[in-house]
């Protein structure tokens, strides 16, 4: 052989063997980079949730319960690590995930683009479009068009998805914002506002609460693109491994199962204040 030949050989040869070295290392470098790494390494999971009902709230004891609940503590326990959930204004959620105060959001947050700017989100893990909910007196013979008016006021939490559909729906209404739903439909029911927008079956639930003075007057559902677990950018390993158990977590029926008991059925209710 050449000393040419033998040049390229060995050339060759060390490309060969070098490149699954790196492809190891660089996988090992992406792995070690993932929240999920750290969670394993610390023995715990950050949750970040905003309450809001039925997806979490407290109950009659200041305990938290509700589906985001079930959801988060299942996922702990098949990572094998402790859960502790980091209750959060809506507003702030997503820069307080960024800042790395948790290492996940979970808290019925829709998909959108503006946010898929800033954070990365998981496949759906649940499914609410929003519904209108209305002053019945105050909207005797609306029809949906009839919302887009100056002379019609919303209310609606702030930062939080409806505020966003609202002034997208309804852009010649008056929009007032609050930090809390309740607050909204507080506004709705004192008359203050002629109407306000939230995933179901808050809505459906505030109906039957009040029946003389609220309704959902349209048998339509807007925005139901599917809720997600929000994450930072960049963590291909916590988004492989959040989708995967979201698709274990379907195919069982489990997650179909919780839905079911906390926005179809009223058993819970019992639990906290009305």
């Amino acid at each position: 052989m050449s000393n040419t030949l033998g040049l390229a050989f060995a050339a060759l040869t060390s490309t060969v063997f070098a490149a699954p070295a790196f492809a190891q290392s660089a996988t090992q470098n992406l792995s070690s980079e993932s929240v999920i790494e750290s969670i394993k390494e610390q023995g715990v999971i950050r949750i970040g949730l905003s309450i809001f009902t039925p997806w979490s709230m407290r109950d009659l004891n200041g305990e938290l319960i509700g589906f985001e609940l079930d959801v988060g503590r299942a996922l702990a326990e098949d990572m094998g690590v402790d859960v502790e959930f980091v209750p959060t204004a809506w507003d702030g959620i997503i820069p307080q995930l960024v800042s790395g105060n948790f290492d996940v959001i979970i808290s019925g947050m829709s998909i959108t683009p503006a946010r898929n700017l800033t954070i990365n989100f998981s496949n759906p893990y649940a499914y609410s479009g929003l519904t209108v909910l209305a002053n019945s007196s105050m909207t005797d013979g609306f029809a949906i068009e009839d919302y887009n008016s100056p002379d019609v006021t919303f209310a609606a939490r702030r930062g939080a998805t409806p505020a966003t559909v609202i002034a997208q729906l309804f852009p010649e209404a008056t929009l007032l914002l609050f930090d809390e739903d309740g607050a909204a439909t507080q506004e709705v029911l004192n008359g203050n506002a002629h109407a306000t927008m939230a995933a179901e079956p808050t809505p459906s639930m505030e109906q039957r609460r009040y029946p003389d003075t609220l309704s959902v007057p349209f048998n339509e559902s807007f925005l139901a693109t599917g809720e997600a677990f929000a994450m930072r950018k960049g963590d291909i390993d916590a988004l492989n491994f959040f989708n995967n158990w979201i698709s274990v977590r379907h195919a069982s029926g489990w997650l179909s199962e919780r839905n079911d008991y906390w926005f179809k059925g009223d058993a819970w209710m019992d639990q906290v204040a009305q």
